[in-house]
């Protein structure tokens, strides 16, 4: 669900050839990456499948009133209640009324459910990400290029959080805090435990790129630090940052999903996949579409990303090659 040291800094080596360049790419570069990427079927395959899952978390309302049943309305005439809530029909009940069938035991549909999970778990990973990608490249740049003091200070706290098993300290923090805006406080912790990855590729490859040319050439010229770090240095981590953030978005839906599963994500009744699947358990033999509809939403989901981060980071290495 969080990436290691070790995967970090193999992604980390292949974004990061374009930094032993010292420069940025040239302009027509851009051009020739985006036809290698649209050759790329797989890469093509997995845009579209998130792109599809981003409409539909964005068009949710909309999709819900066409379909007829939103996520938190009950069917009872959908379900069995002398068979302990068995949904009517055959594949979960699936048909015009409800197009992925109904949840055992009340009759929620799962299209509603399915196209709202995919809000909830797209904004907390997107956000996760954007506030992990944040941290760990201002905490990375700023360690990286200062050294000393600084450099020792941020080393011991990515260190310190790095040496935690993140999964087991997201649940007791998660259980012992209230219910109460529970996305943002999702968003919170994996992020908090997020950061120290990306931060130690980027002070790396930062370390390095202090010691280049234009770097002291901006020094001579009488730029600032920060002007150094945000105009000099950070351009040319560009490509480092795009794969990292690629590969972080499906880590933090599989932990959102995880712990949801576990009881201590979202909090029911907000539809959640991991929420789903958790509940699905107790209606394998009779239900198996309950699992399976959001078990390959999710699936899927998380392999499109990963592919297509792998997919990127191989094209901007070809690209700087």
């Amino acid at each position: 669900m969080t990436f290691t040291p070790s995967e970090l800094e193999v992604e980390g080596a292949a974004g990061g050839e374009a930094v032993r360049e010292g420069a940025a790419a040239p302009p027509a570069r851009g051009g020739n990456l985006v036809r290698a990427f649209l050759r790329d079927r797989a890469a093509v395959a997995c845009s579209v499948y998130i792109l599809l899952i981003v409409l539909m978390a964005l068009a949710a309302p909309l999709l819900v009133k066409l379909s007829g049943y939103g996520p938190l309305e009950f069917d009872q005439d959908a379900v069995d209640p002398n068979l302990g809530g068995i949904p009517l029909g055959t594949a979960g009940g699936m048909g015009a009324d409800h197009w992925f069938g109904v949840e055992p035991g009340n009759g929620r549909d799962i299209f509603a459910r399915i196209v709202y999970g995919a809000r909830v778990s797209m904004l907390i990973a997107i956000s996760a990400t954007v506030l992990t990608g944040v941290l760990g490249v201002v905490f990375g740049l700023v360690a990286g290029y200062f050294g000393g003091r600084v450099d020792m200070v941020v080393s011991r706290v990515m260190e310190f959080l790095m040496a935690f098993p993140a999964l087991i300290f997201m649940i007791a923090v998660l259980s012992a805090l209230p219910a109460e805006n529970r996305q943002v406080l999702l968003v919170l912790v994996i992020s908090f435990f997020g950061w120290p990855y990306l931060a130690r590729i980027v002070r790396g490859q930062t370390m390095s790129l202090k010691e280049r040319e234009f770097v002291e050439a901006a020094k001579a010229s009488g730029a600032t630090s920060a002007q150094i770090i945000f105009k000099e240095i950070l351009p040319n981590l560009t490509s480092t940052i795009i794969v990292m953030t690629t590969l972080a978005v499906p880590g933090y839906v599989g932990t959102e999903a995880g712990l949801s599963f576990l009881g201590v994500g979202v909090v029911p009744p907000t539809p959640s996949w991991g929420q789903m699947i958790a509940s699905s358990v107790a209606w394998y033999a009779v239900d198996p579409a309950y699992f399976l509809i959001p078990g390959a939403f999710l699936f899927l989901l998380v392999l499109s990303f990963t592919v297509l981060g792998d997919r990127i980071r191989r094209l901007l290495g070809e690209g700087t090659a």
